[in-house]
């Protein structure tokens, strides 16, 4: 009975037999395509989604950027246009400043969605950066520029009211003929024995001049007697008359002081509209007449009107901000009539006797040069 029965036990049907657990049979199962593919192309997909939220592409966003009312007051309360020492005058309206806001460090999922609202444009990085250069150098030299802007308004805003100009030396070459000689801020009175009357009177006092000859210049530093001192002229790969060494600007000479308060702001654009409000605070006559009147436009100590870039975000940004004229750099009005919204009086002017002339203008009901 016990060899029998031990016998049925060894020759049992082997269906009878339990089935391996399901992680070994698991095992013997191989990963289809279509379960590969899934994998891959979900991986691939949440690869796209972080880098396309995360890494910069090289373009910035541009689109328009606030406005400032000239004859307003800043963020802090303080007036825009400074002046002390010197009667002030009532104004009406606005003379409004405008700008461009750049938007860098544009990922690829904000970069489509700047696109497709309209309201801004992509342009390469390097149109705005120079390689290698830091968000704050660039701020740095927009600060900058806006101090030349507002230093060049003066000049021309008082060069227009009759107040006289002088000349001071801005920068000086280190190892030049005027180095150690000459320092920043110096007011100069002649070079080579003729008049400084303007900047460009430096350069031209020394054409003719050979590098080696000697030449005479009188200056007069801060609160001390003019000096006359012999300087021998360099050299320069770039010109063949002699080289002094030091950059020659205008500065105003008035008997009271200008100053212009304005914070968060950067580049050079808002000189013409600086230029008009501090002659709008200087005199009677009400430049604006209540008008709500924006503008852009570099200028220069002698009162040229140069064009700037942005100009048609501009136009946007000044009717939102309620402007009915827009006072537009001549080399500036075709690309502005593009995009110019509706109810916005684009004026053309390359000088600020133009802009002067066509506010006068606007002022009686005249037509006005249009773009």
């Amino acid at each position: 009975m016990t060899k029998s029965s031990e016998e049925r036990t060894e020759t049992a049907p082997a269906a009878s037999l339990p089935e391996p657990p399901p992680e070994q049979a698991g095992e013997a199962r191989r990963m289809t395509r279509r379960g590969w593919t899934l994998v891959v192309s979900g991986s691939l997909f949440l690869v796209f989604v972080v880098l396309g939220s995360v890494v910069p592409v090289p373009f910035v966003a541009i689109s328009p950027g606030p406005t400032y009312d000239t004859l307003g007051r800043d963020a802090a309360g303080n007036p825009v246009i400074q002046v002390a020492g010197h009667q002030t005058f009532q104004t009406t309206g606005e003379l409004r400043m405008t700008t461009v806001s750049l938007h860098d460090g544009v990922t690829l999922f904000q970069g489509l969605g700047f696109w497709a609202s309209g309201r801004y444009a992509l342009a390469p990085r390097e149109e705005y950066f120079k390689p290698g250069e830091t968000n704050e150098q660039v701020k740095q030299e927009n600060i900058q520029q806006l101090q030349d802007s507002q230093t060049n308004a003066q000049v021309a805003a008082l060069r227009k009211l009759g107040y006289p100009v002088k000349v001071v030396a801005k920068e000086i070459v280190s190892g030049s003929p005027a180095d150690h000689v000459l320092a920043p801020g110096d007011k100069l009175i002649t070079v080579n024995n003729k008049k400084v009357a303007e900047a460009g009177d430096v350069r031209a006092a020394l054409a003719g001049t050979l590098p080696g000859q000697t030449v005479q210049i009188t200056f007069q530093s801060d609160g001390q007697p003019e000096r006359t001192v012999p300087l021998t002229l360099a050299s320069r790969p770039d010109r063949k008359e002699g080289f002094i060494g030091l950059t020659a600007v205008d500065r105003a000479d008035a008997p009271f002081n200008v100053t212009i308060s304005l914070q968060d702001v950067g580049g050079p654009s808002a000189g013409l509209m600086f230029t008009l409000a501090i002659i709008d605070r200087l005199q009677t006559g009400d430049l604006a007449g209540g008008r709500h009147i924006a503008g852009t436009g570099e200028i220069t100590e002698t009162g040229e009107v140069d064009p700037i870039g942005g100009i048609s975000f501009k136009v946007v940004g000044a009717r939102e901000a309620g402007a009915t004229d827009f006072l537009v750099p001549e080399h500036n009005c075709a690309e502005a009539k593009t995009t110019a919204p509706a109810g916005l009086n684009l004026i053309k002017v390359s000088t600020l006797d133009d802009a002067l002339a066509q506010l006068a203008n606007l002022k009686a009901g005249r037509p006005t040069a249009s773009c």
